[in-house]
């Protein structure tokens, strides 16, 4: 019994400091996952959650975990999430396994990422027993989204039942190879962004930051709220989360995994290799 105490506290002081680590390091908010899930090493972490009723935005506030000016960091602790990523990290998966894997890790980050984004009208209509009061998704509010071409796409493909209503901007960036900085070759973002517009945008690989930093100033210079814009991302490490923390607080991420780091030409380790690449086989 005292050697099961003294396990138990060894394993609560570390996982405080692994905690205070990950916040020194990535400026991100950290929320522990509960016991028997996976956290990617180093991750910064916050379980999805469905958001409680309460009335007033203060006392929603308070009450809501995921309500932070920080930037939050979320790995839904789904079986299938630890499934497609296992898929997509295999050399060995096919093309067109590959793809399904980065869209199925879409369809479930989309479905957390929107579930407080979906305004609902009520109404009533006649089941084959009686009348019943049901609630439908407003489709006069559209989620605007923005995938960064070519791999974002990928993570759209199987999420058209999620976003009954939405609207499609496309934005396509290069990573030099060298100096890994992005260069523009397709901007169909709208002139301006309305501050109470909800913006996705998708792009699987959040590794340096470099290309997902300049979308998203792309999109705050139109006038978009970082607090109104969640990232998809199939995979993101340590380095790109930091970068994009201390330029967009209440910004949100929804990986599918976090991994440790990078090489020294800027690609996420273990990670999944080159999307766009592995996506379309070329």
């Amino acid at each position: 019994a005292q050697s099961c105490g003294s396990s138990a506290t060894l394993r609560l002081r570390m996982k405080a400091a692994v905690k205070k680590a990950c916040v020194m390091k990535c400026g991100a908010r950290v929320r522990s996952y509960p016991r028997g899930t996976r956290a990617a090493p180093k991750a910064i972490a916050d379980r999805s959650m469905k958001p409680r009723e309460v009335r007033g935005k203060a006392a929603n506030d308070n009450l809501n975990p995921m309500a932070s000016s920080q930037m939050l960091v979320i790995v839904p602790p789904h079986p299938l999430v630890g499934h497609w990523v296992a898929v997509a990290r295999n050399k060995y998966s096919p093309t067109p396994m590959f793809r399904n894997a980065l869209a199925e890790l879409g369809r479930i980050l989309i479905y957390e990422a929107v579930r407080e984004w979906l305004p609902v009208v009520e109404a009533q209509l006649e089941t084959p027993l009686a009348v019943a009061d049901v609630s439908l998704i407003d489709a006069e509010k559209p989620i605007k989204v923005v995938p960064i071409l070519r791999a974002g796409l990928v993570l759209l493909e199987n999420s058209a039942t999620l976003l009954p209503a939405s609207e499609t901007y496309h934005l396509g960036l290069v990573r030099d190879e060298e100096t890994l900085q992005p260069s523009e070759y397709l901007n169909k973002l709208p002139e301006s962004f309305s501050p109470e517009d909800k913006v996705l945008v998708t792009d699987p690989m959040l590794a340096t930051g470099g290309t997902l930093m300049h979308a998203l100033n792309l999109i705050v210079e139109r006038g978009a709220k970082p607090q109104n814009i969640r990232v998809i991302c199939a995979v993101a490490c340590p380095p790109g989360l930091s970068k994009i923390s201390e330029s967009f607080p209440g910004l949100r991420v929804y990986a599918g995994i976090i991994d440790p780091e990078l090489n020294d030409i800027g690609y996420i380790v273990p990670g999944f290799g080159d999307a766009g690449d592995r996506s379309f086989g070329t």
